[in-house]
């Protein structure tokens, strides 16, 4: 067996200039910003190995949240400890969350301008065919094994049709990984005992960092107001959600349209072209959402609580991955030494395929129908587009992306810009 030569380690004044720049470039969702992070950490200054950085993200994958920010934080905390896995962690999420913000501002004055309008119908097809795209890339990373895609089926079946709770589906992809996994164990080095009093007081810091502003923001509001909604729900979208962007977004979307009401499928279709279009983590997005949550619901002045509820909204969102990295990351090389919890990790992976896939299906029946309704036919819930409403526009932008992306193998700002672009020569030829 090879041993790898030590990493070298670079000054924290280097490590944060780098994270700097990982931040700015970080494009293209989380497959592009893993892929950015490895050529630039691993490949060209060898500050991780390459097999400790893809154990690093198996883990990060089965923790809820955005993996590539918190796989960003698990390199910084192992390169200069707590405070550079904060440096990593708020450098890869500021650049993008600041233009999120612009852009939501934006949307909400000039949204409903034909112009703008016309461009985010060539956004939102663009989008659908980035989300299919991801259901093809996880699913040719992930499903291995045959009963890899027997969980992924099930996986689609449970949630898109009988509505099925997210973290049951986990838990159950979970236990048959567990359990279908080789019971050998695999090589590891002997691993020094971390005392569970410093687990525990880890645990708790950062638990009360992610809790006491929010609980002050539902107490100073009170229990009933937009902002304690806002606080309640993203902080139970970080506990509840796994899987990376994509699964968070599945479950986001149908709560924040259906549930609160506090914008429309179309609109969640926009901040989610707009997330694409900005460096920094897809969950951004939910930025976006909270931003016009607060902007329509919380009162006057509207811009100042639209720009409160995005503040609540990304410290609802990314404090709890200071949690888990912080707290988990020591016990990461027993994880990766354990057979079984590797095989749960994997079965975790293949249910994510399923849930990407109903995420698309969900998304192009909203972006190319006006009306889309649920029906049930007893436990059997079947989304039912009407078919006069059928958006022609919306479906050749699609087909174009789907050239683009797919055929020319354009990157998503490309292709997100040229599509924007055939949008409003449409609009301007009419």
């Amino acid at each position: 067996m090879q041993v790898e030569s030590p990493a070298p380690r670079p000054t924290f004044a280097e490590a944060t200039q780098v994270w700097a720049q990982i931040g700015v470039l970080s494009f293209g969702g989380p497959a592009g910003q893993i892929a950015l992070m490895h050529r630039m950490l691993v490949d060209e200054r060898r500050w991780i190995s390459d097999e400790r950085f893809l154990h690093a993200l198996n883990f990060c994958m089965l923790l809820p949240g955005p993996e590539a920010m918190q796989l960003a934080t698990y390199v910084g905390w192992r390169l200069h400890g707590t405070l550079g896995g904060l440096i990593a962690g708020l450098l890869f999420v500021l650049p993008g969350a600041c233009v999120i913000l612009a852009l939501s501002i934006a949307y909400t004055i000039y949204g409903d301008m034909p112009l703008v309008e016309a461009a985010f119908v060539g956004i939102k097809a663009a989008v659908l065919v980035i989300v299919i795209e991801a259901v093809l890339r996880v699913a040719r990373r992930a499903l291995k094994q045959p009963y890899h895609w027997l969980i992924a089926v099930a996986a689609f079946v449970a949630i898109f049709f009988f509505d099925a709770s997210f973290p049951l589906i986990i838990a159950v992809a979970a236990s048959v990984g567990y359990f279908l996994a080789p019971s050998h164990p695999q090589h590891s080095s002997p691993q020094a005992p971390i005392p569970l009093s410093s687990t525990l007081a880890t645990a708790a810091l950062w638990l009360a960092i992610w809790i006491i502003p929010l609980a002050i923001v539902a107490a100073w509001f009170g229990p009933a107001h937009t902002l304690a909604d806002i606080a309640l729900f993203f902080s139970k979208l970080a506990v509840v959600t796994f899987g990376g962007a994509y699964a968070v977004l599945a479950y986001m979307a149908q709560q924040a349209v259906e549930t609160y009401g506090w914008l429309d499928a179309r609109e969640m279709l926009d901040g989610l072209g707009l997330a694409e279009t900005t460096p920094g983590p897809l969950i951004l997005v939910t930025e976006f959402v909270g931003f016009l949550a607060a902007y329509r619901h919380a009162g006057t002045p509207q811009l100042a609580f639209g720009i409160l509820g995005a503040a609540v909204t990304l410290w609802a969102t990314f404090a709890p991955c200071f949690l888990w990295i912080f707290t988990g990351a020591p016990y990461l090389d027993r994880l990766s030494a354990n057979a079984k919890l590797s095989g749960a990790l994997a079965g975790v992976t293949a249910a994510v395929v399923g849930v990407i896939l109903n995420l698309s299906v969900w998304f192009a029946l909203h972006a190319l129908f006006a009306r889309v309704e649920p029906v049930w036919h007893g436990p059997i819930r079947l989304w039912t587009p009407e078919l006069a409403s059928l958006d022609v526009t919306a479906l050749l932008l699609a087909a174009f992306a789907a050239v683009l992306l797919l055929g020319f193998r354009l990157g998503i700002l490309a292709t997100l810009a040229l599509t924007a672009a055939a949008a409003l020569a449409i609009r301007l030829s009419l």
